[in-house]
């Protein structure tokens, strides 16, 4: 945004440049002889996985890594879901509502950073195109794919070469190629391996790019959900008992939220589909696992529907005449093919580290703690959880 900078304070704070790479399951780096994330994460820390918020899909993690609360507090609970309140669609393609900033509740890194006058910027991060709390990136990219990766990393690049007073501390920085092949392909295919080898190769020339301008950069490298191959052929549908005409229906395949315009339709409706229920299971807010923060008391905007079916893997809902992936994610973040990878290397980490897994969340923490931002509002992150991966005292 013009006319901001960093406050005299903020210029001599380190830099953090954290990396989302969709759909890189926790497994691929090794699965595919990443060398060159083995190498970085070999330097730096490793954790045996990272959990994904509920559900395991791409929007709702990386809000909830960006803003260190769980869906169902930050408000995007899904890629798709209604608002029965102001009968209006959050849709991940729909440019309009991405934009709109009534839907993003919490406070993103970058919006925390620059209302402490540190500059931020986002090649791409979900909830980085809208003014959220009337804040933006100070340097931001509406999502596209036209973009080469040579021009995003020396963009990235030229972001560190600006003067102090303008230069982003704050990085963060989004590649989907692995996550669109595993849909197209499949988890084993020669497509997602190569996929993976482009991220493997993007990775090292950004780091050497950057470490070129001898900053102080620390690096984060994540992934927001994991992947699994589907049963397409024993797919899930709603019972042909069931009258849909009382409900407002989202699909997002591992997942169906049905929202009910009349709450006299919502028990009968439950019965038919938890007697009905093979390969799948249904939930009330009521009765939803505690372990995923979901439930009836954490949804505090009443977005995730009267009744929540949730398909276990590899089977998914088919609703319509929808095509079907090869490979999909949105299943219970517990699984393990839905845990997604974390590595963290530079000069504020460990070296030669390796961790237990832990829930995504407690990442806007750490990056808040290493660029020595005050957290203003409660969160459900934790700083303990990571605090033992720094350096220093």
């Amino acid at each position: 945004m013009p006319g901001r900078v960093n406050r005299s304070d903020q210029q001599s704070k380190p830099y953090v440049i954290l990396i989302s790479a969709d759909g890189f399951r926790y497994d691929l780096a090794d699965k595919f002889h990443a060398e060159n994330l083995i190498r970085l994460r070999n330097s730096g820390v490793e954790a045996d996985y990272l959990q994904s918020v509920f559900p395991s899909l791409t929007f709702p993690n990386h809000y909830s890594i960006a803003t260190g609360e769980y869906a169902a507090h930050n408000g995007i609970i899904d890629n798709n879901f209604y608002d029965p309140r102001s009968m209006r669609t959050y849709n991940m393609g729909n440019k309009k509502e991405v934009e709109d900033s009534s839907w993003y509740h919490g406070t993103p890194l970058w919006v925390l950073a620059e209302k402490q006058g540190m500059l931020s910027a986002c090649f791409y991060w979900v909830g980085a195109e809208s003014a959220i709390a009337g804040w933006r990136p100070t340097y931001y990219y509406t999502f596209n794919t036209r973009i080469s990766m040579e021009d995003r990393i020396q963009d990235t690049r030229n972001w560190l070469l600006l003067p102090k007073e303008k230069r982003p501390h704050l990085i963060t920085f989004y590649i989907s190629d692995v996550d669109h092949q595993e849909h197209l392909h499949g988890i084993n295919s020669k497509e997602t391996r190569d996929a993976v080898a482009f991220v493997d190769r993007s990775v090292a020339l950004l780091v050497k790019t950057i470490d070129s301008l001898h900053l102080d950069v620390n690096y984060i490298f994540v992934s927001d959900h994991g992947m699994v191959d589907i049963d397409s052929v024993h797919t899930l549908s709603l019972p042909k008992s069931l009258d849909t005409s009382h409900f407002v229906i989202l699909n997002s395949l591992a997942l169906v939220h049905l929202y009910a315009r009349d709450s006299a339709a919502i028990m009968p409706a439950y019965q038919i589909l938890k007697d009905s229920a093979k390969g799948y299971d249904a939930y009330l807010p009521d009765n939803l696992p505690t372990s995923w923060h979901d439930g009836k008391k954490d949804d505090r905007y009443r977005l995730n529907g009267d009744i929540l079916l949730v398909a276990r893997p590899p089977q998914v809902f088919k609703l319509g005449n929808r095509s079907l992936p090869v490979a999909t994610h949105g299943f219970d973040p517990s699984t393990e093919v839905m845990h997604a990878s974390f590595y963290a290397w530079g000069p504020a980490f460990k070296k030669n580290l390796k961790i237990r897994g832990f829930e995504n969340v407690h990442i806007y923490p750490l990056i808040a703690d290493i660029l020595s931002l005050s957290i203003t509002e409660p969160i459900d992150g934790r700083l303990e959880v990571l605090q033992p991966i720094r350096t220093g005292p």
